[in-house]
């Protein structure tokens, strides 16, 4: 009798281990602007809409195997405060944290492309924006004292995906397609981490 009794205590013990829960990491994805913010605008065609049909791309594309969880600060057109979006971002305590925008230089019509990394000044960050980087192909890091990189207290980085003016780039970032690769790249690198 006294060895049915521990018999069942270790296939109790045993199944209640299989069956303990790891925790997710979590990876928070800012999809910049919103609401009656549109950032950069060329010919109908807004900053806010492009990024957050990015974000939303990168959520899908993510975390094929359950490791992680991508939080998206924002999955509709609303507006939120960047003191709000700060303080989410602290209270969930992410892995990391990316910040999508898409750039505009002063003039019309640019040739100037490709995209720019800013990040906080921390060597998380750097190495965050350095591996970043040579995921999306080699660009500019730089550290940047913006309330969202500054305020964060997770690794942190802000991405500026193209120009707008631009029309090539903007035609690629306006279209699904386009939207789907730029999000993919994301993903891919979010799943290697």
């Amino acid at each position: 009798m006294k060895a049915l009794k521990l018999l069942a205590v270790s296939f109790a013990s045993a199944a209640m281990l299989s069956f303990s829960t790891e925790t997710k990491k979590i990876i928070v994805i800012d999809a910049g602007h919103g609401g009656n913010d549109f950032g950069a605008t060329m010919n109908g065609v807004s900053e806010k809409d492009m990024v957050l049909n990015i974000a939303r791309q990168i959520k899908k594309a993510s975390d094929k195997d359950g490791t992680y969880e991508v939080i998206l600060t924002r999955s509709e057109d609303t507006s939120t405060t960047l003191t709000e979006r700060t303080e989410q971002i602290n209270k969930l305590n992410p892995e990391m944290f990316i910040s999508l925008h898409i750039n505009r230089t002063p003039e019309a019509n640019t040739n100037k492309s490709g995209h720019e990394i800013f990040m906080q000044k921390t060597s998380e960050s750097k190495s965050l924006a350095e591996k970043l980087s040579k995921k999306l192909g080699e660009c500019s890091i730089k550290e940047e004292n913006l309330h969202i990189l500054r305020n964060s207290k997770s690794p942190a980085v802000l991405v500026e995906l193209g120009y707008i003016n631009n029309i090539k780039e903007r035609e690629y970032m306006n279209n699904s397609d386009g939207q789907r690769e730029i999000a993919q790249k994301f993903a891919d690198f979010i799943n290697e981490q």
